[in-house]
């Protein structure tokens, strides 16, 4: 068998190189998903004559999904056509969203020729290469031999970015621009990304300028648009999105953009048609379709919610991305439309099919209550709410246990069904408890909103206000003590308003105020602790939030002033 000879300029120019890649190629782990098993054996056996033996095969995307949980793949080979209506390059998406493969993951569509063209129209988020069917083994081991050879080029940039040294990833990008000019623009598009999630605002929109005088590219005009965004200019960035769709109609990413300003400008019906337009071009992506139902259900527009959940609900079938969240949504908005019956229904399908599952046990104990109030059986409604209060105690503590938390969602569903049951107390207390961990999260603070309205507490407005009052107050306090300089106060408030208050907003300052602490005062093993722990909760709620990243980056810097290894 031949081996593959690339004729680009400087690429694997001598034969040590080639040979380098070619075994490096054989300790690979493979992931190869057809849904077809004779198509998975046809390339395994072709992988095997490469010399890789590492081979995994999946049929649909549920199995990806549980293989790439268990196992750390370098290469996934994936046919772009799926099982369940799905297609390779939406189940990118979603591995990448759920942050299951990081950039280092060599990811390969597999497409007929007719179909090419669409495959790469819809590449917002761009596989490492394509292969087009039929192939032979030479050019399968070119086409990954090629993305091998680019992933270890880009290595240190992902390396760095992992290990949160970011202006060692900043100095990486600069060295491919500079020393390998084929991947010039890949360096670009991670330099600018990475800009802007530090918040460097002016920086990332001169580097996109300046990438635009040579070349035009969806990504380069997003990328622009993401830095005016940042910077206040609104109206000017979505008029750019607005182009990005005119020149490219399906960069989807484009759209979930222009949605986000225009509901930041308060124009939340644009925002819902924008994401319908993108949910339209692709119909089968179930992380849109539930955008769609969020922001038509704050417009009120219940009956595009209950048609965009369904649709979440119909398209995840058999997917482990389907969740508990994605019943009670629906399950919601039935009832909100006075349709009982089908959200009952669809409780009995969700104990069903997650039988034993805590969450979906609470979920349906919390809509059966508004049902059974909905129906004027109130004794029956208290008695369920309040089987469902003390269900969620106790998977409150077992969550904590894990580090992880209750669905935020399924807590004011639960609220509102106390207060619909007479336990006003109780649904205080949840709605408090849950708008203070998540004041900045526009569909939760709708929510809220919604379930005083729906159960006539007139009280509600100010109950809201003054929750975003009380999160202001220790934030500002602290404030105040870091600029005039008394850190250490600034850390104590900072951590008191993490503590009654973990929003994400809280945590950063938090975290951010201890590292500060420990640059002037030097390393403590204690305080760290409590950083990294407010650090890690911020992440876990956004980690592509730019004060995340900058306090990642601060956290670094501060440990390696003393000596600190932080990376085991």
């Amino acid at each position: 068998m031949q081996t593959y000879s690339p004729k680009s300029t400087e690429m694997l120019e001598n034969e040590e190189m080639l040979l380098v890649l070619q075994q490096a190629l054989t300790k690979k782990r493979v992931l190869i998903v057809d849904r077809h098993a004779p198509a998975r054996e046809s390339v395994r056996l072709m992988l095997g004559t490469l010399g890789v033996t590492q081979v995994h095969g999946a049929g649909n995307a549920a199995e990806v999904i549980r293989q790439v949980r268990a196992n750390r793949f370098d290469i996934i080979l994936s046919d772009f056509v799926l099982d369940d209506g799905r297609d390779g390059q939406q189940l990118l998406e979603e591995l990448r969203h759920a942050a299951l493969i990081g950039p280092g993951t060599v990811y390969i569509i597999v497409t007929g020729e007719r179909t090419y063209t669409n495959v790469v129209a819809l590449a917002e988020l761009a596989p490492d290469d394509y292969l087009i069917k039929p192939f032979t083994a030479d050019q399968l081991q070119a086409r990954l031999i090629r993305a091998i050879y680019k992933k270890h080029l880009l290595r240190r940039i992902y390396e760095k970015i992992e290990a949160s040294d970011f202006d060692e990833a900043l100095a990486a990008c600069d060295r491919v621009i500079t020393q390998h000019p084929a991947y010039m623009y890949d360096a670009y598009r991670f330099k600018g990304e990475l800009l802007l999630q530090l918040g460097r605002t002016e920086e990332a929109e001169a580097l996109f300028r300046k990438v635009l005088e040579g070349r035009m590219a969806p990504w380069v005009n997003m990328g622009l648009a993401t830095a005016l965004r940042d910077r206040g200019a609104l109206e000017e960035a979505a008029l750019l999105a607005e182009q990005v769709l005119i020149d490219a109609p399906d960069f989807l990413a484009a759209y979930d953009f222009l949605a986000a300003v225009q509901e930041k400008r308060g124009l939340l019906e644009n925002a819902q048609e924008v994401l319908q337009r993108a949910a339209d071009v692709s119909p089968h992506n179930t992380l849109r379709q539930r955008m769609v139902g969020d922001i038509a259900a704050r417009n009120e527009d219940l009956l595009s919610a209950e048609k965009a959940y369904g649709k979440v609900l119909e398209r995840s079938k058999g997917s482990s991305l389907r969740s508990v969240d994605d019943f009670a949504n629906l399950a919601r908005t039935m009832a909100e439309r006075g349709n009982i019956d089908a959200s009952r229904k669809l409780l009995g399908e969700l104990k069903r099919e997650l039988r034993g599952d805590k969450e979906a046990e609470l979920a349906a104990l919390s809509h059966e209550s508004l049902c059974l109030a909905a129906e004027g059986a109130s004794d029956k409604a208290r008695a369920c709410a309040e089987q469902a209060i003390a269900l969620q105690k106790t998977l409150e503590e077992d969550l904590a246990s894990r580090g992880k938390t209750t669905s935020q969602r399924l807590n004011l569903d639960l609220a509102q069904a106390c207060y619909a049951s007479g336990l006003e107390a109780a649904g205080e207390q949840i709605i408090r408890q849950t708008v203070a961990e998540n004041h900045d999260d526009n569909q939760l603070i709708h929510q809220a909103s919604r379930v005083f309205e729906k159960t006539n507490q007139a009280q509600g407005a100010s109950i809201l206000e003054q929750i975003n009052r009380q999160i202001n107050e220790l934030s500002s306090r602290g404030e105040n003590a870091a600029r005039a300089g008394d850190l250490a106060g600034a850390a104590d408030l900072y951590t008191q308003a993490a503590e009654q208050a973990p929003n994400i907003r809280n945590l950063i300052e938090a975290a951010n105020s201890l590292y500060l602490l420990m640059d002037r005062r030097g390393w403590d093993a204690s305080l760290a602790a409590s950083a990294h722990d407010y650090l890690e909760r911020a992440q876990r709620k956004d980690r592509k939030h730019p004060k995340v990243l900058a306090t990642r980056q601060l956290a670094h810097s501060v440990a390696r002033k003393y000596g600190i290894d932080v990376t085991a």
